[in-house]
């Protein structure tokens, strides 16, 4: 059944370049992978296997093809780049990334330190034949990295050839571009959002308060990450004013 209302705000629909949605799995069985297409397949742009949990959830294989034939690309999470990185095997995780038939792949450096021009130097590699999606900010809270340093490498990994540029909240939603009880830097966004096209941000926003945020200040369209797969269909009904927090937002004065 189509439901018609006048006042909602228009949505691109797949394969598009704004209002992306990037979900975290943390280790979907294939059952609940399944049961998530159903639902969300024509919500869902990129599905991250967060963090490492690719190493240790069964059925990983099955699991991306699953994912794959439904139109959704699929990448690891960006903690398991640096875990073959910091060990010297970047060739390794080249031929896992092949194995696994992945068309996108995640380059950060939140939980390591690595030279920035090393990071895009990986960018570049992996730009050739992939889609690249590269993490700005670090996973630490106590690591400072200043508004011009978030430009710049936004900036730098974007001529590196990155499809978009992460920027870093983590799963909780406490650090980068949040303080520590997940409220937004105003002044940091407000600069990256000077500096840098929007369709070139993917913003990590985990959070409904931080989704609610980025609607109301960018749009229903705005590219938002680390969503969990049961805030899929909450997140749509923001980003269309179908939600208290939003009601207002896109009806006409």
């Amino acid at each position: 059944m189509k439901i018609h209302l006048p006042y909602l705000p228009e949505r691109p629909s797949k394969p598009r370049t704004t209002g992306i949605v990037m979900v975290m799995d943390k280790g979907l069985s294939l059952r609940q992978a399944e049961d998530l297409i159903y639902t969300s397949e024509e919500l869902i742009d990129f599905m991250k296997l967060g963090f490492g949990t690719s190493v240790v959830t069964k059925n990983v294989e099955e699991k991306i093809e699953l994912f794959q034939t439904n139109n959704i690309k699929v990448y690891l999470g960006g903690t398991l780049f640096e875990a073959f990185v910091i060990r010297n095997m970047f060739d390794d995780y080249l031929k896992l990334i092949d194995d696994l038939k992945l068309e996108a792949v995640e380059v950060s450096d939140g939980s390591m330190f690595m030279n920035h021009h090393d990071k895009c130097e990986y960018i570049r590699k992996l730009s050739g034949d992939r889609i690249v999606l590269s993490e700005v900010g670090s996973k630490d809270a106590g690591t400072e990295i200043t508004n011009e340093e978030w430009i710049s490498q936004m900036l730098s990994e974007l001529e590196a050839g990155s499809f978009k540029v992460i920027a870093e909240a983590r799963e909780s939603g406490t650090v980068g571009i949040y303080d520590s009880k997940g409220k937004a830097n105003i002044n940091l966004i407000e600069e990256i959002s000077a500096k840098i096209p929007m369709d070139k941000i993917l913003w990590e926003a985990p959070l409904k308060s931080q989704q609610v945020w980025f609607i109301k200040h960018f749009g229903a369209n705005v590219n938002l990450g680390n969503i969990a797969p049961n805030e899929i269909i909450p997140l749509e009904t923001l980003r269309l004013g179908l939600r208290g927090d939003t009601f207002h937002q896109f009806l006409p004065e």
